[in-house]
């Protein structure tokens, strides 16, 4: 039984099908995907989630271990530039993977700075070496095991934070802003963020940034396909209330409607720590207890709003990254302090720039998301949802979208009460625990349950982390720790 049908759930999923087993993915919603679900509403298609695609090797992969290729089913396009970065005082800067090409936007940026772009470059490249193709894959079943890549992380600067990896190299502070805002896609806040996720700038320029036609739901689809011609079920509407467990180990799981269904194994790609708080018994669990999961940090819960509006803005990238007028007080905000506050920093994600068939004709498909704490804030959204929308809209009519206002012609809002209730993350955490030196490898949930035989953890909450490339390669992690179907006794 696999728990969740978000990207972590449905890989480890066509994995195990491999590997000989019977899989069953169960979902609480009424459509697959977890955060990558989609929003269709008044002919636009909205991904209410992942937008970014990294990494495509890892979906490559999927497929062909299936027997199959990833474009039969899912067309995968490079976008370029990666990411539009406005800053706060008008100027832009676009964000690509051409060396020569960034070289020359750094220069326009900060000339005395290109130098050691270059070495922060190189740093990115040396810990991605290391932190993806060595760590990312492996379990951190032991202690010894994070003993074994201490020197490695030491002498790579683990124990800096990512913003602290690029002040060391440059001086600008915008350029600063430019090389750290990636942390913030997985979750993290770049003056707490270990500087391992400096590997985020090389990943991306070795394998391009990309988006799925038809939006990141078109791969939930393809997947979904793939684990059925495999001869996996994908159950929707089927929340799940209990793991089972028998002499220590899972044993199946009961459905919140009372039905129960039996397995040998159970994979849960629910938030880790609402699998341990919520769907295992007390009694079950020595290492995360309830005490544990609360003391734990957790990552910035996000606003969104997604909008739909007549007519079109061509000058608009596919990724636009709206920076505010305060960063480091800003985010200092968003965790320490869990207030919301009067600014913000923005990601607006405009499809229609690649893929036109994401709305209506002439028409232009957005959404546009803002960082904020998650629910320790104590905001009520139910009355501050609409005036921060509101807020939003009036940024972004002012320095990127003139006119919004009078053009949207669809819209809907998530919340971070949104992610608490409707995809069962603790706290309304977008990202589960933060990506903290402490709380990453060994520190995190671990893939193979230190408290439940046969139970295994996906996702965001488990090793390695976050993002599209965190949550395959956790799934990856199975064929390492799950035995193979044919060596499991009926």
């Amino acid at each position: 039984m696999v728990i969740g049908s978000g990207f972590g759930g449905l890989a480890a999923a066509v994995r195990l099908l491999v590997r000989g087993w019977r899989v069953t993915v169960l979902e609480q919603l009424d459509a697959p995907g977890g955060r990558a679900y989609v929003f269709r509403q008044d002919g636009f298609t909205f991904d209410a989630g992942p937008t970014v695609i990294t990494a495509p090797f890892l979906l490559e992969e999927l497929w062909a271990l299936a027997g199959r290729r990833l474009a039969d089913d899912v067309t995968i396009k490079p976008v370029s530039p990666f990411y539009r970065i406005r800053f706060d005082d008008g100027y832009t800067m676009d964000y690509s993977g051409d060396p020569k090409a960034m070289r020359a936007e750094v220069a326009r940026l900060s000339p005395g700075d290109v130098s050691g772009y270059e070495r922060f470059m190189a740093m990115s490249e040396a810990i991605y070496k290391v932190g993806f193709e060595q760590l990312a894959h492996v379990p951190f079943d032991r202690w010894t095991d994070m003993a074994r890549v201490g020197p490695q992380l030491l002498k790579l600067q683990g124990f800096r934070t990512v913003y602290g990896m690029a002040a060391r190299h440059v001086r600008d502070e915008r350029l600063r802003m430019a090389l750290t805002f990636h942390s913030l896609l997985v979750g993290g806040n770049p003056f707490a963020t270990t500087s391992v996720y400096s590997l985020i700038s090389h990943l991306e320029r070795r394998y391009g940034v990309h988006c799925a036609i038809g939006g990141t739901g078109a791969l939930v689809t393809g997947l979904v396909r793939l684990i059925e011609s495999l001869g996996g079920v994908v159950r929707c509407k089927a929340p799940v209330e209990q793991i089972l467990v028998e002499r220590g180990a899972a044993c199946g799981v009961r459905l919140a409607d009372g039905e129960v269904l039996r397995a040998q194994a159970v994979v849960s790609n629910a938030d880790s720590a609402n699998t341990y708080r919520r769907l295992l018994a007390p009694e079950h669990r020595r290492t995360w207890t309830d005490k544990r999961v609360e003391r734990a940090k957790y990552s910035m819960s996000l606003f969104v709003w997604y909008f739909g509006v007549q007519g079109q803005y061509p000058d608009v990238a596919h990724h636009t990254i709206a920076l505010g007028p305060r960063y480091r007080e800003l985010l200092h905000d968003i965790f320490e302090r869990k207030v919301v506050a009067d600014d913000f920093s923005l990601y607006l994600h405009r499809p229609t720039a690649s893929d036109p068939s994401v709305a209506p004709p002439g028409c232009d498909a957005f959404y546009v998301l803002a960082p904020v704490p998650h629910l320790q804030s104590g905001t009520d959204w139910a009355a501050r949802a609409e005036p921060f929308r509101q807020a939003i809209e009036k940024r972004l009519e002012s320095t990127l979208l003139p006119g919004l206002g009078a053009r949207v012609i669809s819209s809907r809002l998530l919340t971070p009460v949104d992610f608490e209730q409707r995809l069962g993350s603790y706290l309304g955490a977008a990202f589960g625990m933060a990506p903290l030196l402490t709380q990453s490898a060994w520190f995190r949930p671990h893939n193979r349950s230190e408290d439940v035989e046969r139970l295994y953890l996906v996702g965001a909450g488990t090793h390695p982390g976050a993002g599209l490339p965190g949550v395959l390669s956790s799934a990856r992690i199975l064929d390492t720790v799950v035995p193979h179907g044919s060596e499991v006794k009926a």
